[in-house]
């Protein structure tokens, strides 16, 4: 997006002062965060404050200035950038800012289509029901579908079934206490108790610890051999980084490595997927699993990331290094990490065996082999991420 205020809004507003500075120029101010929150932004308490600090140092009969104070401490992400702008526009051309429904994107579960258009049957509820009918039916067929072998269509179908999944990432204790009903004795809450009472003994105040959600890596493998399965792992991964993003980091592995957290956290699954594709140079190329699991380790995981950490890796463990090393650098993960996942597609096949030279070398330190070929196995695999 250009960063420049749009060029009509700019000539509208040199004509003429956004703000009237011999008035308090306050309640315009207040009123523009609360047009910005109707508009979709998501500006807090603690950035309007900022605001009002900014707006202290710049000249607010200047728009230029006015217009940067605000894009800088109230817009927290990309996609706030045309709201701010379509908001701003219209608060100081004296034009009432658009409404939105919704001041907060409320997730909703995707009514998912039928793969096939059935006719219509005699009746108009006898036709719904067909449709609702196969459409149910479909969604059970594809969950269980290998990913490598889906076609355009159902791959469409996948990612609406993707929108509906709900992650729940496991809970640790945090380090910080919250008032409770049952927990230890807290003194100083009980003291302090007692001196606004006068010194008079009151009921005893307990602390519980807080919990907050365990922190969840996910390490993608782009290579050649999961070019069927890494657009659709990526897509998951997108979901779960959507539902805690303070919690969930994602890298790619491959020759190399890479961090696409911040690419995946965005709202919009095909900007984040475009984004992460930009970012990935590596996609459909070879593979060094013991190198870059080492690179992941040495740069992020030892200074914390993997500390105490949920660690998922998606790959099939074709290993084109040294599998020794591999198995080495695996061993380090599983001594930092709270759960080692392993999710290979081919595991969910009649058949299967680990019998790849990865795979033998990292089966001992992992805490489960899971398949990852369908959705039906990637939910599974939320619900041992949830119980870990």
């Amino acid at each position: 997006m250009d960063p420049r205020p749009p060029e009509r809004e700019n000539e509208d507003m040199d004509t003429r002062a956004p703000l009237d500075s011999a008035r308090d120029p306050l309640p315009g101010l207040v009123g523009f965060a609360a047009a910005l929150r109707e508009a979709g932004v998501r500006c807090d308490a603690h950035r309007v404050r900022a605001y009002l600090d900014a707006v202290e140092r710049v000249d607010v009969a200047d728009p230029r200035q006015l217009y940067w104070a605000g894009r800088v401490a109230l817009c927290s992400e990309p996609d706030d950038l045309p709201r701010y702008d379509e908001a701003f526009a219209a608060w100081f051309r004296d034009e009432p800012p658009v409404r939105r429904r919704n001041t907060v994107p409320v997730p909703m579960r995707p009514r998912i289509a039928a793969l096939v258009t059935q006719p219509s049957g005699t009746g108009e509820g006898e036709g719904t029901d067909e449709r609702l009918s196969v459409a149910a039916g479909d969604a059970e067929v594809l969950r269980h579908r290998d990913l490598s072998e889906l076609t355009k269509a159902e791959r469409r179908h996948l990612r609406e079934l993707l929108d509906t999944l709900r992650p729940e990432l496991a809970r640790r204790p945090s380090l910080r206490y919250r008032t409770a009903r049952r927990g230890r004795l807290d003194a100083s809450r009980t003291l302090r108790a007692m001196l606004a009472d006068g010194g008079e003994p009151g009921r005893l105040v307990r602390a519980a610890r807080r919990t907050r959600p365990r922190r969840t890596v996910l390490l993608v493998d782009v290579s050649g051999s999961m070019k069927p399965y890494a657009d659709a792992l990526l897509r998951f991964a997108h979901v779960v980084a959507r539902a805690e993003p303070s919690a969930v980091e994602v890298f790619t592995l491959g020759t190399r490595l890479t961090r696409v957290t911040r690419q995946l956290r965005q709202r919009d699954p095909e900007r984040a997927m475009l984004d992460a594709a930009g970012a990935v140079a590596d996609f459909a190329g070879g593979t060094r699993l013991g190198e870059t699991l080492r690179v992941f380790l040495d740069r992020w995981g030892q200074r914390g990331m993997a500390r105490r950490a949920t660690v998922v890796v998606f790959s099939d463990g074709w290993e084109r290094g040294d599998a020794r090393l591999l198995g080495e650098q695996a061993a380090r993960l599983r001594r930092l990490a709270h759960r080692v996942f392993w999710v290979n597609p081919h595991a969910g096949h009649a058949g299967y065996e680990p019998v790849q030279s990865g795979i033998a070398a990292v089966l001992p330190h992992v805490d489960r082999l899971l398949a990852g070929h369908s959705l039906a196995t990637l939910e599974r695999l939320l619900r041992e991420i949830a119980h870990a």
